[in-house]
């Protein structure tokens, strides 16, 4: 009977989880039986939950979720330099009798920027949000070398921390509503993108040149996506950052490098059903 690699993705909440369906797609190429699941898990759950799972001598690893990627690190034996800097993983593997953490966000996040022809390089880029979402992929941002870099947050001293944190990559110039803008790119990595209570920032120079990308996503359209499309074309949601993500955690698994292409194509064709 072949193996059948036990792997999954933890969080909460978790039921709206699209990983599931893209992992299983990714196993179907690579012609690998494995078992992925959504498993809900509390913070002060991890611990038991962590044990348990890679107890089973078939469990490979895990895919990590808000609120948990912090948490996760805290119980990595071994991690990557990025996962050191930023105190996150979102991808869990077991190596012999040990844990190593890593994070594909913002590698996942630069991967689809590059399929949709967005340089963030000699660009002027403005973050909506300073909190785990933004830090997810403010590194990967950094290396990319924006010619300006502006965050945005309702608590200045949370953008502020993330600044001087990030200060020896990047000039990151902490605004408010009170500034004024002219940005080439912004990104929304807050929350309220996607549970209705996101504000329209009153902070750009609004133009349809610019490009709008929502780390959040949704089956419907999101509510930053939908005021984005109100002043330009190009506006994306996180769907994308979402497959290449999990494409990038499936080769540090399997040492196999999916096609993402396919699998975009079928979860647009179910949005649209």
């Amino acid at each position: 009977m072949p193996k059948i690699n036990k792997l999954g993705v933890i969080g909460s909440p978790i039921d709206h989880s699209l990983s599931p369906f893209i992992h299983s797609r990714f196993a179907r190429q690579a012609n690998l039986n494995i078992d992925y699941r959504p498993y809900k898990v509390e913070s002060d759950e991890i611990d038991v939950f962590l044990k348990d799972f890679f107890a089973d001598k078939n469990a490979i690893g895990l895919n990590v979720t808000l609120p948990l990627k912090k948490e996760a690190f805290n119980r990595c034996d071994s991690t990557s330099e990025e996962v050191s800097f930023i105190e996150a993983s979102n991808t869990l593997i077991k190596k012999n009798r040990s844990l190593h953490g890593e994070t594909t966000d913002s590698s996942g996040f630069i991967s689809d920027l590059k399929d949709k022809n967005i340089e963030l390089s000699s660009k002027k880029v403005l973050i909506i949000g300073a909190g785990d979402a933004t830090e997810s992929i403010l590194w990967g941002i950094t290396k990319q070398k924006p010619k300006e870099l502006f965050v945005i947050n309702r608590t200045v001293e949370k953008a502020e921390r993330l600044a001087k944190k990030y200060g020896e990559f990047a000039d990151i110039h902490v605004v408010t509503e009170e500034n004024n803008i002219n940005a080439d790119i912004v990104i929304n990595t807050s929350s309220a993108g996607v549970t209705g209570e996101f504000k329209e920032p009153q902070i750009i120079d609004l133009n349809d040149s610019i490009i709008a990308y929502d780390l959040n996503y949704s089956i419907n359209e999101t509510p930053f996506c939908k005021w984005a499309k109100s002043f330009t074309e190009k506006n994306f949601d996180g769907t994308g950052m979402l497959v290449h993500q999990a494409a990038k955690s499936f080769k540090l698994w399997f040492n196999y490098e999916p096609d993402v292409v396919n699998v975009l194509h079928e979860i647009e064709l179910f949005r649209n059903e």
